[in-house]
């Protein structure tokens, strides 16, 4: 008996929901508004069926409420704020901020590597075998240290020998000279023939050059016996290959490689947008994958670009006295290019125009402006850009909802 009370109490909860669900609005999507609303009595039976006339009998139907004030929703929002913006709307708020152009610093950042300023071989200016070398693969040498020393064989001979021969010429150039002031002291007294000087001047010559000769013969071998001990040229670090001890070296075989570390060269490429403004002598500063940075001037462009990446070639020269920067590393440099005019705005301001380009939104005697712009650099202070005026009074607040031409009441932020 329960269960039967039960049924029948859901059956009358069932009936009187359908009964006034008959009696709502239908509400068909995709015809536009006001376009697919019905009952739905008439949705079931066409309209003039029996539930439709028992519903419309009862004077219970919903009838559809139409707001004739009410946006259409197909509008797009461009129109939507066409009709907002109408000559019978009231002035939309928004808050402007007035921005004047400044000097916008141009850096172009380059990817290289560090390349040493010279490798340079110490190298041998005679032949003979080594018997010392003064130096270690990695030690640091100053200009003129010994790095190596050749057996000085028979050179040290052959310098007495010299000697021997310069003073047997300084000699002859001795007498040469007590024969010519004879001579002249004779003439001068009758005692020779006038004609009799040019014997004793030719042979005074002779003793000059031939003591000459001996001087340069000296200074020969005593450059021989220097070259026995080769040096360094230029400051560095000593690197393989180094000779040892009984190698035998020619004239101008190599007993160690310096390479010279201060100073340093930076090798990358400029791109051929930014090549008009580069020149010699422009600032950068250099900083390898390891942290270490070091400031420098460009010390060389190339006239021709590379023909696979059409960049141009750069060198940076810098100093680097400690040593820290090494030859071959990663790194990059931002080359200082000088200002050019620009202006620095918050990129949130920046809006869409009509043609879908990046603009911003001002207002110039109570109406909207559109203003294309193009941004150079985006930084942590904002985003430096052209294309405006030199003082320009830009829509903070409220330029995403009036469009160009349109008349607005701006407040000027401090």
């Amino acid at each position: 008996m329960r269960a039967v009370k039960s049924w029948g109490l859901a059956a009358v909860i069932v009936l009187v929901l359908g009964a006034w669900m008959l009696t709502g609005i239908l509400v068909q999507g995709g015809k536009g508004p006001n376009e697919g609303e019905r009952s739905v009595a008439e949705a079931i039976d066409g309209g003039d069926g029996v539930i439709s006339n028992a519903v419309e009998s009862s004077g219970m139907a919903a009838e559809p409420h139409h707001d004739e004030n009410a946006i259409d929703p197909a509008l797009t929002i461009a129109e939507r704020n066409d009709m907002a913006g109408g000559a019978d709307a009231d002035a939309r708020q928004v808050r402007t901020k007035t921005f004047t152009m400044g000097a916008m610093p141009l850096n172009v950042t380059l990817r290289g590597t560090t390349v040493a300023y010279s490798k340079v071989q110490a190298s041998a200016r005679t032949g003979d075998i080594v018997t010392e070398v003064a130096v270690q693969i990695g030690q640091k040498v100053a200009e003129g240290d010994l790095i190596c020393t050749l057996d000085k064989g028979t050179r040290q001979s052959g310098i007495d020998q010299a000697r021997a021969a310069l003073a047997q010429a300084d000699v002859a150039l001795e007498k040469a000279r007590n024969d010519l002031a004879t001579n002249v002291a004779l003439r001068d007294k009758g005692l020779a023939s006038p004609n009799s000087g040019e014997a004793f001047q030719t042979a005074l010559s002779g003793a000059e050059a031939g003591r000459e000769a001996a001087a340069v013969g000296l200074r020969n071998e005593e450059v021989e016996l220097e070259n026995t001990e080769i040096r360094a040229t230029v400051p560095g670090i000593v690197q393989r290959p180094v000779a040892r001890v009984g190698d035998l070296l020619n004239a101008g075989q190599s007993c160690a490689t310096i390479i010279q570390l201060d100073p340093m060269t930076f090798n990358g490429a400029i791109p051929q947008t930014r090549i008009g403004l580069a020149r010699i002598g422009l600032p950068a500063e250099i900083t390898t994958i390891d942290g270490h940075v070091a400031t420098g001037k460009v010390s060389y462009l190339s006239a021709s670009a590379d023909p696979a990446t059409r960049t141009f070639a750069v060198e940076i020269e810098f100093s680097n006295p400690d040593g820290v920067f090494l030859d071959g590393q990663t790194a990059a440099a931002s080359v200082d290019l000088g200002n050019i005019p620009a202006t620095l705005i918050p990129q949130s301001i920046t809006t869409l125009g009509p043609d879908g380009g990046l603009g911003v939104q001002g207002v110039v005697d109570g109406k909207v402006v559109f203003y294309p712009v193009t941004i150079l650099q985006d930084t942590r202070d904002g985003a430096w850009v052209t294309g405006l005026p030199l003082t320009a009074d830009i829509i903070t607040v409220g330029q995403d909802y009036v469009t160009d031409g349109q008349t607005v009441n701006a407040t000027l932020e401090e």
